[in-house]
């Protein structure tokens, strides 16, 4: 029932001013997160819970499949505000084990318009096809298509011109790639992350 999400919210808030009087004046007051988190839509990964981060220390956009469409104007405009005026200094780029995206892509059926948007992890399919066939375990190699999905996110984030001309002006920004495991709740890093001082762009690895 809806009414049961708004006295939960009573209670969440009025058990927050009991222990901290100034803390929605603070809140309300100032947002200077250092972190932009791009992540998957799945409810199952939110991004300050798993990361154990109050509200207004991360700065988030969620899409299916934690995807980097070039021509996305909603993630370019997010990316815009945190780079140029939340000065945010991180940004991590989270996918998960298990991503219902990530299957949609590969499972060889019509699902809708949603078919146009996954084609990025379709072509990372493409990419590195010898190596996703020589996973034998249907499973294990979703996940290493997630794995390579996310590398190859951060790769085109890094080639973005908000993030170029950060780099140019020498701003400290770093772009990071991550993996969350539903199975076990902890994240990983996947190490394809870079900053401006790696000549200006991640590479494509995972």
């Amino acid at each position: 029932m809806l009414s049961d999400l708004l006295d939960h919210n009573i209670r969440w808030a009025t058990g927050k001013v009991r222990e901290d009087p100034d803390y929605f004046r603070r809140l309300s007051a100032l947002q200077r997160p250092d972190y932009l988190w791009i992540g998957c839509s799945d409810s199952r990964v939110p991004a300050n819970v798993i990361t154990g981060l109050e509200p207004g220390e991360v700065f988030v956009h969620r899409n299916v499949a934690n995807l980097v469409h070039r021509a996305d104007l909603n993630l370019l405009s997010v990316l815009e505000f945190a780079v140029e005026t939340l000065e945010i200094k991180h940004v991590i780029v989270c996918g998960h084990y298990g991503c219902g995206g990530v299957r949609a892509a590969m499972d060889g059926h019509r699902h809708g318009i949603i078919d146009h948007w996954l084609q990025p992890v379709r072509d990372v399919a493409d990419a590195h096809d010898a190596q996703l066939t020589a996973v034998l375990d249907p499973e294990t190699r979703l996940n290493r298509l997630c794995e390579l999905s996310i590398a190859a996110q951060v790769a085109g984030l890094s080639r973005t011109p908000i993030i170029q001309s950060a780099w140019k002006r020498g701003k400290e920004l770093a772009i990071h790639g991550w993996v969350y495991g539903l199975n076990d709740g902890l994240i990983r890093d996947l190490e394809c992350g870079c900053t401006g001082h790696d000549a200006g762009e991640c590479h494509d690895r995972a």
